[in-house]
């Protein structure tokens, strides 16, 4: 239980000759809120899908509750899971993606209980009334019944989070789960994400929102080219950076 939720030790990843992560140190404490910023480009959606395996890491060391990502150490070689087990592993941590990714013909009930019942082997009655209260906890209750195409942007959205939740995950990951809304509709999901906090979900976030990263961010990290430019408290990084990057980067989006 001392270890730390998240913990990247010269984490490396490249697709073909482009080095996207060129050595990333980072940690993440259980019950905080750790905010990746930066431009596009910089690296930190890849480092968000090496988090649970759906990139796999080149160089370093990537660990989640002290169990390695994707790997078993057998003396100082790293051997690959079959991903049977990577997908054990996986179930407990939640991702959010900046599309819903909701399966158009079930409703928004039935998308939150296809991964507890089918993966999880809970009792489709189980699965049902914790779902519902899934939905109501983000504001959904009353359109359980809905399928995808009758919500808006923002409702899938939470859905999504809803269905992320249903697994029980130790840990969120969001990948600008409000880049493609509508500014009406950011607010919504943010509110969601901050009860989350509230209740002390330990999360990892890509984000644009400034105001959300100052808010309710345990710790901002701001990413350029692949590397770690700047990181700590958000009010400091965000208001008094001490890197001239961060401070142009900053200028644009304030």
């Amino acid at each position: 239980m001392n270890a730390p939720m998240v913990r990247a030790e010269g984490v490396r990843k490249h697709f073909g000759k482009l080095e996207v992560l060129q050595g990333i140190d980072l940690t993440v404490e259980r019950g905080q809120v750790c905010c990746l910023l930066g431009p596009s480009g910089s690296g930190k959606s890849t480092f968000l899908r090496c988090i649970n395996h759906l990139e796999k890491v080149d160089g370093g060391r990537l660990t989640v509750d002290g169990e390695l990502v994707g790997y078993r150490q057998h003396g100082i070689k790293l051997h690959e899971l079959r991903e049977r087990e990577v997908a054990e592993r996986r179930r407990d941590i939640g991702m959010v993606f900046q599309r819903f990714n909701l399966f158009p013909h079930m409703t928004a009930l039935e998308n939150v209980i296809e991964a507890p019942v089918k993966v999880g082997r809970v009792p489709k009655a189980v699965a049902r009334e914790q779902a519902q209260q899934l939905l109501e906890q983000v504001g959904l209750g009353d359109r359980a019944g809905h399928y995808p195409a009758q919500l808006s942007g923002g409702q899938q959205q939470r859905v999504a989070i809803a269905r992320a939740l249903a697994m029980k995950p130790k840990l969120m990951l969001f990948d600008e789960p409000t880049s493609a809304l509508d500014p009406e509709l950011v607010g919504d999901v943010l509110d969601v994400m901050r009860d989350l906090a509230a209740d002390g979900m330990t999360m990892v976030v890509v984000t644009h929102e400034i105001g959300f990263a100052r808010e309710v961010g345990d710790t901002a990290v701001f990413m350029d080219q692949g590397v770690v430019v700047e990181a700590g408290d958000p009010r400091q990084v965000l208001a008094e950076p001490e890197q001239e990057r961060t401070r142009a980067f900053l200028s644009k989006v304030l």
